[in-house]
């Protein structure tokens, strides 16, 4: 019964063209409004050169609604671009707190983190155990680096959400057949979640071509 409600979500999920907004959260100073509309000025020129041949399916990674920062930017993307959005959160077993506080504005489908994984995994069986790998790489890079600099290392649920962020991405471009993947800043702090987008495009499973950088 779960694998046959799993595979509807996915197949819910297929009908879509996903689009992934990555960048701070609510310590963005930054008032929301003109940011979500370069952004969407941003994806606009990118589709008119390659536009989505499914409809836009803005993909929400959990986090909780603030007044600043990326829930507040995309939701006023969605609005802007008038699309809707799904959630795609992290199981209980990982992060109990994470769904129960995510904000599902506009939110008109819900996929548990293990189901586009297992879904990632099934198509293609090295790739989980690659990006996973990869993130744990850079993990040890970045809190050898912070060590060097006198600071604590990255607090242990980073590599949950580097992982949720970069499967995410991976998992639902294989699933559609393509993505969008657009930035809120043009500067991305490197101990930052984030930061681990260049995990996908390290390895190949996102393309450059696929990402919007964010022009001010």
């Amino acid at each position: 019964m779960q694998v046959a409600q799993d595979w509807k979500l996915i197949e819910k999920l297929q009908s879509y063209h996903p689009l992934v907004i990555e960048g701070m959260g609510g310590y963005d100073p930054r008032e929301p409004e003109p940011v979500a509309s370069l952004v969407v000025a941003r994806l606009k020129e990118h589709w008119l050169v390659d536009p989505p041949l499914k409809p836009i399916l803005l993909i929400t990674q959990g986090d909780p609604y603030e007044e600043k920062g990326i829930s507040a930017i995309t939701r006023l993307v969605a609005d802007k671009l008038e699309i809707v959005r799904a959630l795609i959160f992290l199981d209980p077993s990982i992060a109990d707190y994470h769904a129960p506080n995510a904000d599902r504005y506009k939110v008109i489908m819900e996929i548990p983190y293990t189901v586009v994984a297992n879904t990632l995994r099934a198509d293609t069986p090295s790739s989980l155990k690659t990006i996973e790998d990869a993130v744990d790489k850079r993990l040890t890079e970045k809190n050898s680096k912070r060590r060097g600099q006198g600071n604590q290392p990255l607090q242990d649920y980073y590599r949950d959400f580097a992982l949720l962020q970069e499967v995410t991405k991976i998992a639902c471009k294989q699933i559609c057949g393509g993505i969008t993947v657009a930035h809120t800043s043009r500067e991305i702090s490197e101990f930052s979640v984030s930061s681990f987008y260049k995990v996908g495009l390290a390895l190949g499973l996102i393309e450059t071509e696929e990402m919007v950088a964010y022009l001010d």
